[in-house]
């Protein structure tokens, strides 16, 4: 009976935290206000691309997932062995292949905000002194943009030879960056180039300018967050070095497979990684809305 409701558990777990990790799940309510919500519900693959792992299929992804939950759910049991333990490592371990995905998503979007207020100045130089055209200057700029970001500005170039549709190009290039930043300077350039406009390079400078700013301040939050953060890794490393620790003396491995000590093990384990999990979310900086989202 235990091991049918820790499978259960197990399965509804990984479903949960696969769907709020990966797809962007809401709660009820969020879900209930309609039209109010900002955010951008992506795709398996849209959110596959913008992690930069787009040769990778969601069944592949999901495959992965499995066999990590399995191999740390091993792990688990040959530690502790316990299947309650176990069986709570293994939801865990699951979702550390969506978590890294999105860890790699996120850092690529801090990189690109970091990046293009320098992209935005170079494009504007291009389009007024150098008299580049807008797509001939977007895809110069880019090609020294940082490594993250050139896949994006690779694939909409190709975009753009194949089609010399400067809209669709600028979609490609939306959907591979998801950024905000990246958003308004590309409907920005795109409206330039359709209808024209004698103030582009004034537009450019001030949201280049106001990019800066707003880059400063993540930065001087990122700084003061610096020693919270790396006392945030104690979280992990202290519980699970006295564990290991306790079961090295004497007969503490033994006592880990009491019917008692494996509940409060798998409870300890919870405790543990909702704490990590809370200590990260409330250190989170907010993030702008993509006002421009496809």
């Amino acid at each position: 009976m235990i091991a049918a409701v820790a499978a259960l558990l197990a399965g509804a777990g990984v479903h949960l935290l696969w769907t709020a990790l990966a797809l962007g799940r809401r709660d009820l309510r969020d879900r209930t206000e309609g039209s109010s919500a900002t955010s951008t519900h992506l795709s398996p693959e849209e959110w596959l691309v913008q992690a930069g792992v787009d040769q990778v299929s969601p069944r592949e992804f999901v495959a992965a997932t499995v066999v990590l939950g399995l191999l740390t759910a091993l792990v688990g049991f040959g530690v502790f062995g316990s299947p309650l333990a176990a069986v709570v490592l293994g939801i865990f371990g699951s979702t550390a292949p969506a978590g890294m995905l999105r860890r790699r998503r996120l850092t690529t979007r801090e990189r690109a905000s970091e990046a293009w207020p320098r992209i935005i100045e170079e494009i504007r130089i291009l389009t007024g002194a150098v008299g580049r055209s807008i797509p001939q200057a977007l895809f110069e700029a880019g090609r020294r943009a940082p490594e993250e970001l050139q896949p994006a500005f690779a694939a909409a170039h190709r975009e753009w030879l194949i089609t010399t549709d400067f809209t669709r190009t600028i979609a490609v290039l939306k959907a591979r960056l998801a950024d905000p930043t990246a958003d308004a300077a590309c409907e920005t350039l795109l409206v330039a180039h359709e209808v024209g406009g004698a103030d582009l390079d004034r537009r450019l400078e001030a949201l280049a300018e106001d990019r800066i700013e707003d880059l400063h301040g993540r930065r001087d939050a990122r700084a003061r967050q610096a020693g919270v953060r790396f006392a945030r890794k104690f979280v992990l490393i202290v519980p699970f070095g006295m564990a290991l620790a306790g079961m090295s003396v004497g007969n503490g491995q033994s006592a880990y497979q009491e019917p008692g000590a494996q509940v409060w093990v798998a409870l300890a384990l919870v405790l543990v990684v909702a704490c990590w999990v809370w200590a990260g979310r409330i250190m989170r900086l907010p993030t702008e809305d993509r006002v421009f989202a496809s």
